[in-house]
């Protein structure tokens, strides 16, 4: 958790995708994720949290669905939604935020 801590107040965006090995959408997140990476660079950072072994986490953020998708910046929560993004959607998302 602290670790966690440390990531999300990071001074540029942090997206966090929130998934499960079960879950079938989430399963489509890491080639989005890849290339929003390629597009955003070091701009970013993303970080994979897996629900099922990170429970004080989902706990923390209320997570009931997955995938959820969070964006962080200093620690300030700007961006959640649950669901599949395409990544040209959560590039102009994460824009805003740089």
């Amino acid at each position: 958790m602290n670790k966690f801590n440390e990531i999300i107040n990071s001074g540029k965006p942090v997206v966090i995708d929130f998934s499960a090995e079960w879950c079938q959408p989430c399963r489509t997140m890491p080639p989005i994720l890849r290339q929003v990476k390629h597009r955003l660079g070091d701009k970013i950072r993303i970080l994979t949290v897996n629900v099922d072994k990170n429970a004080t986490i989902v706990q923390k953020w209320s997570i009931q669905n997955v995938p959820t998708l969070m964006i962080f910046k200093n620690g300030e929560l700007k961006f959640r939604q649950a669901g599949v993004l395409p990544a040209s959607q959560l590039i102009k998302i994460i824009q805003q935020h740089l």
